[in-house]
């Protein structure tokens, strides 16, 4: 059924918001690429099973890191699809480290970019060595906000330096991920991660990144939360609390809440039909190997039998054949 709010908007600006075309070319891409295959089926069954893909969020796995990223739905399905493949690593208590959730990630995306899930997991572990151990719950939160929302905490690091240095960061252009011909910044280092700038003036920068639309972001309202709460904060410090803020994870929409983050009834439901076929299949084998040879002896007499055959110890100048019992 049409909602109010998809009527009301005019039909250009819908297909943008909805990054409409972006899958049509997407979808015919595949299909020229594909059009052998396709043709033994139909090109129409071809569009209904790639847009119920997009439906599902199944569209992205495998993809390359590009088409991922390119839409907030890409996005976060890509987390979902994370989550619900790796789950088990946090249900296991299993801790792992940064190149770890990379390959884990390469998994899903094998060209999914090194650089990211550093910067992810900076946000737990702060000062401490890249190659510690984290849980999977605190890492893909991490992950979240900064994959999610990476062109837009690009423009709050530059915003962040800049209120370091003094500077107003209104006069800046704000970098984005498609221009690259922004101006390049030093990393944040030690001492601004300790120094810390002003909430308040912090949020008002914030406020007006958020305006401009052109990436998305955070709701602002929950940014002003967020900021409302300390006088002065780290850049790393935001980001922590972007992480562990409950109200930006729901309103992202991709991860349940923190305690039901090891529950997912019909993963586990699929999980268990999967536990029972491969028992059911390991049964009937054991059962098939019990039962009486062609020859009459059972399998495992023939293979003890085998192995006392003169051709068991050295070659032998024919064929050894075995003759039925009499």
């Amino acid at each position: 059924m049409l909602s109010p709010e998809r009527l009301a908007l005019p039909d250009y600006e819908y297909l943008a918001q909805r990054h409409v075309l972006t899958y049509m070319e997407d979808a015919v891409c595949q299909l020229l690429e594909n059009k052998e295959d396709i043709s033994q089926y139909g090109i129409a069954r071809f569009f209904t099973e790639y847009f119920n893909s997009v439906c599902q969020g199944t569209h992205i796995l495998f993809r390359e890191f590009s088409f991922i990223q390119a839409t907030p739905h890409n996005r976060a399905s890509f987390l979902r699809a994370f989550w619900r493949c790796f789950r088990t690593v946090g249900k296991n208590g299993d801790l792992l480290t940064m190149r770890e959730y990379h390959c884990l990630l390469q998994l899903l995306c094998p060209d999914f970019p090194l650089e990211l899930t550093q910067k992810a997991a900076r946000i737990v572990l702060m000062d401490d060595a890249m190659d510690c151990l984290m849980s999977f719950s605190d890492f893909l939160f991490a992950f979240q906000i900064q994959f999610y929302y990476s062109e837009f905490l690009e423009s709050v690091a530059a915003i962040y330096q800049d209120l370091l240095a003094g500077k107003n960061p209104n006069t800046v252009i704000v970098p984005t991920s498609s221009s690259g011909q922004h101006r390049q910044r030093p990393t944040l280092g030690e001492a601004s991660m300790l120094e810390g700038v002003e909430a308040s003036l912090f949020y008002q920068c914030l406020e007006n990144l958020c305006d401009r639309h052109k990436y998305s972001c955070p709701p602002p309202a929950l940014v002003k939360e967020v900021l409302s709460n300390v006088q002065r904060l780290t850049f790393y410090g935001f980001l922590v609390a972007l992480s562990k803020h409950h109200g930006i994870n729901q309103a992202l929409g991709a991860l349940p809440d923190k305690g039901d983050l090891m529950h997912d009834p019909a993963m586990d439901e699929e999980l268990e039909r999967l536990v029972v076929r491969s028992r059911l299949h390991r049964t009937s084998r054991q059962h098939r190997a019990k039962e009486p040879g062609a020859f009459g002896f059972q399998r495992r007499d023939k293979l003890e039998a085998l192995e006392r055959v003169p051709s068991a110890a050295a070659p032998t100048p024919y064929p050894y054949r075995w003759e039925p019992r009499e």
